[in-house]
């Protein structure tokens, strides 16, 4: 009996103990998994720490880094090459075209005489830009009169500049005369200010989306109406008449004041006198730009805590939920566990290193001048070194304006952003580092005033390149690179019309020239333009598969262009009147967007 009594026993104790051992067994194989899953690739990881420690260009440069039978060697100049790299290939044959149809009416044929449309932009200054070019168009649908658009004062980019401060705004109500009554305030009511009635309108609403759901209550709330947070809620495709009046706006109408533009010439002057022709770099390679896309370059612990604090300082980020907060948190763990995947998926803007080898392998030699637009670079000079040693001829405004010129402008961002504004749109080649709004616009800009060289990095797919640019010759690294850029050069006919955003791509603000199409075939240079020709059409190919491909790289708002979407989103408790359940639900503008977008 004792021995029975004792076998159970133990038979017990083995029953309470095999389930404890299985759960500490199988958390401890979970863990394994998920360390081994989100642990970073050890090649791709030596290759960023490896490269981080030889930051010193120069040594590249003289010295080649050999790889077996494999020679890296980067050339002082830009090689020979078969095209113009300071021009578009077929600019001549386009140009921009925005001026109104007959049958669009004269504002004071269509304008109510007591509507009134109110706009509060949000964002830095091209956000603000979208903003302003969008109000116009709705007060238009709305056969409003537009009250001059309030700038912000309190986003991330902290600037208490007005409209008249950074736009020349006589220039803006009289240009926009005939399609848009605009007034600098609200009239009085009894004598008192009036107040008009906030509210918020989804992100793409389309003309039908103004006059279904803005209209009604800009008619019942005493015919004043304030839209807030006003920046992308006009919807990408639109009646063509208001395209092109989009375009007056943006191309024409907007006109920084006397003083910005004075400096603006003056630094652009001071690079013509340089040289011939100059690169404008948009670079982005700012902490915050850098801590809050969840990229890390290879700076081991010591970035990791750098970008990491920086993260825990943002106290302003618009998270509705408990739920939201966790996946919040959980995406700042993931990026310290695994921070190359963003850098895979071609989401990390690219660092000064490789943006200088681009450069160089599309065909700019270490002569060439460029001007850099950018805030305090992550890393500061020994990060701009290696792009320093294959262009030593580097400036920013700060290098060619004095201290008293700049002073005036110092203390507000906004002003300075319009400086780097006018010397990047009137350089000769563009080139942007992040799709954010300042590379946009510029992008549509660039294309209206004949297509002159924008060139966006395909970030994707030479990511891929870069880790392995040890192991091949320059001359194969260059020839890639060019490959790869195609479709990302600022080209006509790059995006397919009606793609993308419209202040990015204003194709229908864009008219092709037939007739010097047709001269230029028909002369002497046939067949070279027919070689051209064709050349142009493989290049649109390989831009629309690639964009196709490169849907995820740029993720666009949904486009609400229809009432159904409006309806659907109201029965989903995304969507009311005022906007703020859905703005609630769907953080549509947090400050940390606007400060990576800007």
């Amino acid at each position: 009996m004792a021995l029975q009594r004792r076998r159970q026993h133990y038979y017990h104790r083995l029953r309470t103990l095999v389930p404890v051992i299985s759960a500490i067994s199988g958390a401890l194989l979970i863990l394994f998994a998920i360390l081994s899953f989100l642990a970073p690739s050890p090649n791709e990881s030596d290759h960023f720490n490896l490269r981080r420690n030889h930051t010193s260009f120069n040594t590249v440069v003289e010295d080649p880094i050999t790889n077996g039978d494999s020679v890296f060697r980067i050339p002082s100049n830009g090689g020979k090459l078969d095209r113009d790299i300071w021009s578009s290939r077929n600019a001549k044959f386009f140009y921009g075209c925005s001026n109104a149809s007959g049958k669009f009416a004269k504002a004071e044929a269509v304008t109510h005489p007591t509507r009134y449309l109110a706009i509060a932009t949000s964002g830095g200054l091209n956000q603000q830009r979208t903003g302003i070019t969008d109000a116009v168009v709705a007060a238009r649908i709305l056969n409003a009169t537009l009250v001059v658009p309030k700038l912000d004062p309190k986003s991330f980019w902290k600037d208490a500049s007005n409209f008249s401060e950074i736009f020349d705004i006589h220039w803006f109500i009289s240009f926009l005369s005939k399609d848009v009554k605009i007034i600098k305030q609200l009239p009085k009511r009894g004598g008192k200010s009036w107040t008009p009635y906030t509210m918020r309108v989804p992100r793409k609403c389309s003309e039908r989306c103004y006059q279904n759901r803005v209209l009604p209550v800009l008619l019942k709330r005493h015919n004043a109406v304030q839209l807030n947070k006003f920046d992308y809620r006009l919807a990408n495709k639109l009646d063509t008449d208001l395209q092109k009046l989009r375009c007056r706006v943006n191309y024409h109408a907007l006109k920084f004041t006397d003083p910005i533009l004075e400096l603006g010439k003056t630094l652009v002057r001071r690079m013509r006198m340089r040289s011939k022709h100059y690169i404008a770099l948009h670079l982005r390679f700012e902490p915050d730009m850098l801590a809050f896309s969840g990229c890390d370059y290879g700076g081991g612990e010591k970035e990791r805590n750098e970008l990491g604090a920086i993260r825990k300082r943002w106290k302003t980020l618009h998270l509705p939920t408990p739920d939201l907060m966790h996946v919040w948190h959980l995406f700042i763990g993931l990026q310290k566990i695994n921070p190359d995947k963003q850098r895979r998926q071609g989401k990390c803007p690219l660092t000064p290193e490789e943006v200088g080898l681009m450069l160089r392998a599309l065909g700019y030699g270490s002569d060439v001048h460029i001007y850099v637009a950018s805030g305090e670079v992550y890393g500061g000079e020994e990060t701009l070194r290696p792009l320093k040693a294959l262009f030593p001829n580097f400036y920013s405004k700060d290098s060619i304006a004095t201290r008293e010129e700049l002073k005036p402008f110092s203390s507000f961002s906004s002003r300075m952003a319009a400086l780097d504004f006018i010397v990047c749109d009137e350089s000769d080649v563009f080139v942007t580092n992040n799709n954010g709004n300042m590379a946009r616009i510029l992008a549509g800009r660039r294309r209206y005033f004949g297509h002159k060289p924008t060139i966006r990095p395909n970030a994707k797919k030479l990511y891929r390149l870069f880790l392995s640019r040890s192991n091949m010759t320059w001359e194969a690294f260059a020839s890639r690179v060019r490959t790869l850029q195609r479709g990302f050069m600022g080209e006509p006919k790059e995006v397919r019309p009606g793609r993308g955003e419209f202040h990015e791509n204003p194709s229908a603000c864009i008219c092709e020239d037939s007739e010097a199409k047709e001269k230029a075939k028909a002369g002497s240079g046939h067949r070279k333009h027919g070689k051209m020709d064709d050349s142009s059409r493989k290049d649109v190919m390989v831009s629309d598969d690639q964009n196709e491909n490169d849907d995820d790289d740029e993720p666009e708002w949904p486009d609400l262009d229809d009432d159904e979407d409006q309806i659907g989103l109201q029965e989903k408790g995304l969507y009311n009147i005022t906007g703020s359940d859905y703005d609630a639900v769907i953080s549509d503008e947090p400050e940390l967007e606007l400060m990576l977008s800007d």
